[in-house]
C-alpha cells in the first residue's frame, strides 16, 4: 500500500514538472475534455436533479411538520454546493472516466506501446498522463457547477409540485439565497477539483503499473475505480476540517 503511495505521489510530481510541455499537447487536452465534459453532461444532469429532488423530499415534510417550511431551499442549496454534487460527480466521473484511462493506458502498457513511445524518445508522462490530468482538472469541476444548478433546480420542482410541501418557487429560491453563499460554491469547486487530480493520477498510475495481459487490464480498471473512490471519500472529510475552520 506505502509503495503505491509513493508512486502515485511521485507520477503526480512528475506530471507536475511536465506543465511546460501543456502547449504542445493542447489538441490531446482538448480532445480529453470533450471526451470528460461534453460527453458526461447528460448522466450528471439526470443524477444532480434526482440528487436535489430526493433532499427536498426527505426532508421537507419533516420540516413543514415543525414550521420550518422555509429552510427547505436553504437545505437544499447548502447541500448540494458544499457535498453532494462534488463527491458523487466525482465519483460518476471516477465509474466512468478513471475506469477508461485506466483501461486505455493499461492496454498500450501490456502490447507494449509505451515501450515503444519511450524507444522513440517520448516521454509517456508527457504524453498520456499529463493531457488527461489537466482536461480533468478542468472537466470536473465545471460538470459540478452544472450539477450543482441542475440539483436546486430539482430541489425547487419538487418543493414546489409536492402536496406534502408546497413551498412556491419563489420561496424556495428566496431561501436559497439568503442561506447559500459564494464561498460555499467555491468550496465544492475547489473540493473537486482535488477529486479530480485524485482520479486522474491514481487512474494513469493504475494504468502504467497494468501487468498480466487482458486479465491484469480488468484488475487495473478495477483497482483505479475503487481506489479513486476511497481516496475521495478520506480527503473529502479532511478538506472539510479544513475548509470549515
Amino acid at each position: 500500500m506505502f509503495e503505491n503511495i509513493g508512486e502515485i505521489f511521485l507520477l503526480f510530481w512528475r506530471t507536475l514538472l511536465s506543465l511546460p510541455q501543456a502547449w504542445r499537447q493542447r489538441q490531446k487536452v482538448f480532445d480529453q475534455f470533450f471526451e470528460i465534459g461534453n460527453a458526461s453532461l447528460l448522466m450528471v444532469c439526470v443524477l444532480s436533479f434526482f440528487i436535489g429532488a430526493v433532499i427536498a423530499l426527505q426532508t421537507g415534510p419533516v420540516l413543514v411538520e415543525r414550521g420550518l417550511a422555509s429552510a427547505v431551499g436553504g437545505i437544499v442549496g447548502i447541500s448540494m454546493a458544499k457535498e453532494l454534487a462534488p463527491v458523487m460527480m466525482a465519483i460518476l466521473i471516477a465509474g466512468r472516466i478513471g475506469s477508461a484511462m485506466a483501461a486505455e493506458i493499461g492496454s498500450m502498457r501490456v502490447y507494449q506501446e509505451i515501450d515503444a513511445l519511450r524507444t522513440m524518445n517520448i516521454n509517456p508522462v508527457h504524453y498520456l498522463v499529463l493531457p488527461r490530468l489537466l482536461a480533468i482538472a478542468v472537466a470536473l469541476p465545471m460538470l459540478v457547477v452544472f450539477g450543482i444548478l441542475v440539483g436546486w433546480l430539482g430541489g425547487a420542482v419538487i418543493a414546489d409540485t409536492n402536496s406534502h410541501i408546497a413551498i412556491p418557487f419563489q420561496a424556495f429560491w428566496a431561501n436559497l439565497r439568503d442561506v447559500v453563499e459564494l464561498k460555499d460554491v467555491a468550496n465544492g469547486v475547489f473540493k473537486s477539483f482535488c477529486f479530480a487530480l485524485i482520479i486522474g493520477v491514481v487512474s494513469c498510475h493504475q494504468g502504467l503499473a497494468t501487468i498480466g495481459g487482458p486479465r491484469g487490464i480488468g484488475r487495473s480498471v478495477t483497482k483505479a475505480v475503487v481506489n479513486s473512490i476511497v481516496l475521495i471519500v478520506i480527503f473529502d472529510y479532511m478538506l472539510t476540517r479544513v475548509l470549515l475552520k
